[in-house]
């Protein structure tokens, strides 16, 4: 498993995963994509009156979502003023959405270009990603909401991981923790090449 560096001649950042590796990438991008769109499908069609669209701009969610990833992911901005929480949501909400679910589909997308077929069949598949600093961004702030979601599923809390790490490793919730602390890694080598 290696993680991103930059490039020794340009600005941009490289990794190279295998096949198993960029599938299960994909996986936690295309869940992500999918929650995020889960109350919401798709936008509205676009109506032919002009006031009508641009009141739909306005009409976003005003209550935290039930999901815990997705109360996690949209915390509100004013525990203390109800009002000014859901005016707040109701303004930003589905952006943000839009911009969560655009950068997990950039990690689809870039995975998809590099060679990741739609269906992994064939063992020894070798994926190399090049990213500009500006793509490479969004697949940390991708790697962030991926990392908040599963660790909102597991139960994960600070100073727990003498936990995680005395459960056997055949015992699902060690491997999801594994794959949790694996994208923290990725996470943390974007990092460490966007600054280099």
């Amino acid at each position: 498993m290696s993680g991103f560096e930059r490039h020794r001649r340009s600005a941009r950042v490289i990794a190279t995963f295998t096949g198993f590796e960029a599938d299960l990438l994909r996986s936690l991008a295309s869940q992500m994509v999918e929650l995020l769109r889960n109350e919401r499908a798709e936008p509205a069609a676009p109506s032919a009156d002009a006031f009508e669209a641009l009141m739909a701009e306005f009409s976003g969610a005003t209550t935290v979502p039930e999901d815990p990833v997705l109360a996690r992911l949209f915390p509100t901005a004013y525990p203390d003023d109800e009002e000014a929480a859901a005016d707040f949501r109701r303004f930003t909400e589905g952006g943000l959405r839009d911009g969560k679910a655009g950068a997990a589909a950039l990690i689809i997308d870039t995975l998809e270009d590099a060679g990741l077929p739609e269906e992994l069949r064939e063992d020894g598949l070798v994926i190399d990603v090049e990213l500009t600093p500006e793509d490479a961004e969004t697949w940390m702030r991708a790697f962030t909401d991926i990392r908040l979601a599963l660790a909102t599923r597991l139960g994960v809390e600070a100073g727990d991981e003498d936990y995680w790490h005395s459960l056997p490793e055949d015992d699902p919730r060690a491997q999801a923790h594994d794959i949790y602390e694996w994208v923290g890694y990725l996470q943390e080598t974007v990092v460490e090449a966007l600054m280099s």
